[in-house]
């Protein structure tokens, strides 16, 4: 029995998806042809795919194709294609609701300055509803392969929050998107165009795209196929031009950039495949917010039939951003997901697509500074996941890493981890470094004092990232890794000294530093660090910066309770006003204060700003 006609609502997200695309996105209108192609194409691997394990899908019809064709007079462009078609349900699920197509982070991003950005469409899997920047009314007759000739389904709607539903007779299988022009859209009614944006955009699509042949200004019943239609990776290298990899890329990344760069190859014996893996050369808007869960990176296919997407079974996570395709020849073609997560022979084009990715930005590092300076800007702190997640790769990808340094000019000028290692002095045991939440923060910290103060080269570490990747890389070259701001300082024999002289001279101030912060420190000592500043914080070889403790804090993660501690400089005049301030209550503001600005200077977070601004006044004031 037919099911009765309908009209339903958008979801919300949808609702403002479709207001978005239909009043603010001006640039690239053009989009809409590569998408709704991509979704053709996407529906054509899913049907053979799908008959593999039941022919009786496509017989009768078996060579897969895209129909892009105008109708003038009717003022329509419709892309046809006779692949997997959808269900009644399927309709709803995918149009008419969030489903996981990545609407609510579409919206997300489509804030402030991306607000007209219409390259976010392709790359957050909402690109139907680029059809509504061109067209004030769409209409979808779709059938799917294992339905009934009379269980066609037409769905229509302007785009204005509702769209109907309809049981319609559809003797062929497949999917047809109808696009009823706004009325100064012409120029997409034009076959050139039309054609010149196939080529641009979809000519590596592997089935072929047809259009109806002109005559007169106007379409006949001959059709042509405009594209190549064919898997580019299956060519031999020497046939393929930069421009048809970049248009390739194009077509495969939702991205209307040029890649950055790319590796293309094949690996014959016991197990034979081909990889053809892209580096964007800006990273997607999602990469950050778990953007793999929208679109995968690497498409697989086996022996050419497309499979599945399926970045996390082929990439670690850490080369999310990386896009390509994996053409298998000895994966079962009834490979699931859950059986691809447990095939041994992915171990080994894993590992592969891991070395073809690292040899491609190593190649980078060493020959293309230039592009080598983008990538790192767009991907160097994903990179850095990777010194924990791929133990096997850790010093390659440390070898990979750029750091801020005090030898160097500014947080843009960056070097690399061989770098400082060249430029270490022969007695110089170890690789040291600071962490802070700024690129400011860390060129100003009284840690640093007595390494400038000797001319050593101290790392600067910002990023959000680098405390915890730390964590993982103790050691490079040999060298360990060592956190100024952590454990005690190697002195020389005149150093050490000199530091239990001080240490001996100021014991009745340390006694009475401890007696007026109490609990608030574990321990006050004299610092061997600091040469300018009154004092500084000092933690344990595996206390957990402040800085990020802070950020995991207001991220909701409960940290344990830590009692720093204090290290001072007795020789500034600061510390030597507690020394002889006979007030209890001054001395308690004044030794307070020397925590807390070294609290502030570590990037703690403070107890009780507002007892600090007090606290200061009257110390200013009295």
């Amino acid at each position: 029995m037919n099911a009765p006609a309908e009209t339903r609502k958008f979801e919300a997200e949808v609702a403002q998806v479709l207001h978005l695309v239909t009043h603010s996105l001006y640039s690239h209108k053009e989009i809409f042809l590569r998408e709704l192609i991509s979704n053709a194409s996407d529906a054509c691997d899913k049907l053979r795919f799908e008959s593999i394990a039941n022919p009786e899908l496509s017989a009768g019809d078996s060579e897969l194709q895209i129909d892009v064709s105008w109708d003038p007079e009717a003022r329509t462009v419709t892309v046809r294609d006779n692949g997997i078609g959808m269900s009644r349900d399927e309709v709803v699920a995918n149009i008419g609701t969030i489903a996981s197509s990545g609407t609510r982070r579409f919206l997300e991003a489509m804030s402030g300055e991306q607000k007209a950005d219409a390259r976010l469409i392709g790359q957050f899997g909402v690109g139907f509803y680029s059809a509504f920047v061109v067209a004030d009314k769409v209409t979808v007759i779709t059938r799917r392969a294992d339905a009934a000739a009379d269980e066609g389904v037409k769905w229509a709607s302007d785009g204005k929050g509702e769209y109907s539903l309809e049981q319609v007779a559809s003797a062929e299988r497949g999917t047809a998107v109808i696009l009823h022009l706004k009325a100064d859209e012409d120029e997409f009614l034009k076959r050139w165009q039309l054609r010149s944006l196939v080529t641009r955009y979809s000519d590596h699509v592997a089935f072929p795209i047809r259009m109806p042949i002109e005559k007169d200004d106007k379409p006949t019943d001959e059709w042509e196929t405009i594209n190549a239609a064919s898997a580019l990776w299956t060519k031999p290298k020497a046939e393929i031009s930069d421009e048809d990899y970049q248009s390739f890329y194009k077509s495969l990344g939702h991205d209307f950039n040029d890649a950055l760069a790319w590796s293309h190859n094949r690996v014959e014996g016991s197990q034979s495949f081909t990889t053809l893996l892209y580096i964007p050369s800006q990273p997607p808007f999602d990469l950050m917010m778990g953007g793999r869960d929208e679109r995968k990176g690497l498409k697989l296919y086996i022996k050419r039939v497309f499979v599945m997407d399926a970045a996390e079974e082929l990439l670690p996570n850490y080369l999310r951003f990386v896009r390509g395709v994996v053409d298998a020849d000895d994966l079962p073609l009834n490979v699931s997901r859950e059986l691809l997560q447990q095939n041994r022979q992915l171990d080994r084009i894993k590992g592969a697509c891991v070395k073809r990715v690292l040899d491609l930005i190593e190649k980078l590092a060493r020959n293309e500074p230039e592009k080598f300076a983008t990538f790192y800007k767009a991907f160097g702190n994903t990179l850095k996941e990777g010194i924990s997640e791929d133990a096997n790769n850790r010093e390659r990808i440390a070898k990979l890493l750029r750091f801020a340094s005090t030898k160097g000019d500014g947080a843009a000028q960056i070097v690399a981890l061989d770098d400082y290692i060249g430029r270490m002095p022969v007695a110089q045991e170890k690789i040291w470094f600071i962490t802070a939440d700024s690129y400011a923060a860390a060129l100003g910290s009284p840690q640093l004092e007595a390494f400038k103060a000797k001319g050593t080269e101290v790392l600067l570490m910002f990023d959000r990232i680098d405390e915890w990747m730390l964590g993982s890389l103790s050691e490079y070259a040999g060298k360990k890794l060592q956190n100024v701001a952590k454990g005690e300082l190697p002195l020389d024999e005149a150093d050490k000294k000199k530091q239990e002289e001080a240490t001996k001279e100021a014991e009745p101030l340390l006694k009475k530093l401890k007696e007026l912060l109490g609990d608030r420190v574990g321990e006050v000592k004299v610092s061997a660090r600091l040469t300018d500043s009154p004092s500084c914080l000092a933690l344990s070889d595996y206390e957990m910066a402040p800085h990020l403790a802070r950020l995991l804090r207001e991220a909701g993660q409960e940290m344990p309770e830590s009692k720093p501690t204090l290290e001072i400089n007795p020789a500034h005049a600061l510390v030597k006003r507690v020394e002889t301030e006979a007030d209890e209550a001054k001395a308690g503001d004044l030794a307070t204060l020397l925590l807390e600005q070294a609290e502030i200077a570590a990037g703690a977070q403070l107890p009780d700003p507002a007892a600090f601004v007090q606290r200061m006044n009257r110390v200013l004031l009295g």
